[in-house]
C-alpha cells in the first residue's frame, strides 16, 4: 500500500472513532422514568396476556412460563446485546450497555398480569444475573492462562471440573429502565387497539 492510500486509511478511521465517541462518550446524561406497574380499563386478562407475550417476542425474549389463571408470565433467559447488535432494545443506557459488552450478562422478565377493581394491572421485573467464573491458580507470568488453559496464539475458553462446579450467575438485583420500557409498549398496544 503507498503513502497516498495509507493516509487515506488512518484519515477515515481516524473519522470513524471520533463519530463513535461522540455518540457514545460526549452525549447528555438521560433521565430514565421508571414505572412499576400500569393500569389499563376496557381489557381482558387474555388479551393483556396475548400483548404482553407479543411485546416480549419482539424484544426476543423466549416465553417460559405463561399461565393465564396466575396471570403470570416468565422469560427465559436472555443473554445481553453486543455493541454490533443494534437491532435489539434489551439495553437500556450507557452503563448497562458497557456491562454487557465487558461480562456474560443475562436478564429474565416476570410480568404480573391481575384484575384491580375495574382496572387491570401489568407489574414487571426484570431480574439481572452476571456469569462468574472463577479463576484458576496462574503457574506462570501468562495472564492468558487466568481461566483456561491456553496458549499465546490461540486462546479458548476451557474450564477444568473444579471451576465448572464454581461456576455460577450471580444475581445483581433488578433492571427497572428495562422494566418500564416494556410495561410502556404494553400499555400502547393496549391502548392503541
Amino acid at each position: 500500500m503507498n503513502g497516498r492510500k495509507m493516509k487515506k486509511v488512518k484519515s477515515l478511521l481516524f473519522s470513524t472513532y471520533v463519530l463513535l465517541l461522540s455518540l457514545t462518550g460526549c452525549a447528555a446524561t438521560q433521565q430514565y422514568e421508571t414505572a412499576k406497574q400500569i393500569c389499563v380499563t376496557d381489557t381482558a386478562k387474555a388479551e393483556a396476556m396475548q400483548v404482553a407475550e407479543d411485546v416480549l417476542g419482539k424484544m426476543h425474549f423466549t416465553i417460559d412460563k405463561a399461565d393465564p389463571e396466575l396471570g403470570v408470565i416468565r422469560s427465559k433467559p436472555l443473554q445481553g446485546a453486543q455493541f454490533f447488535e443494534f437491532w435489539r432494545k434489551d439495553i437500556i443506557g450507557p452503563f448497562n450497555r458497557t456491562e454487557a459488552n465487558l461480562h456474560s450478562i443475562r436478564r429474565i422478565v416476570q410480568l404480573n398480569i391481575k384484575q384491580e377493581d375495574e382496572r387491570l394491572c401489568v407489574g414487571c421485573d426484570v431480574e439481572v444475573q452476571r456469569l462468574s467464573i472463577p479463576e484458576r491458580q496462574v503457574t506462570g507470568w501468562r495472564a492468558y492462562e487466568m481461566f483456561s488453559e491456553s496458549d499465546i496464539s490461540m486462546q479458548r475458553l476451557q474450564l477444568d471440573p473444579k471451576q465448572k462446579r464454581a461456576m455460577a450467575w450471580v444475581n445483581l438485583g433488578k433492571d427497572e429502565k428495562l422494566g418500564t420500557l416494556i410495561l410502556k409498549r404494553i400499555e400502547k398496544h393496549l391502548k392503541g387497539k
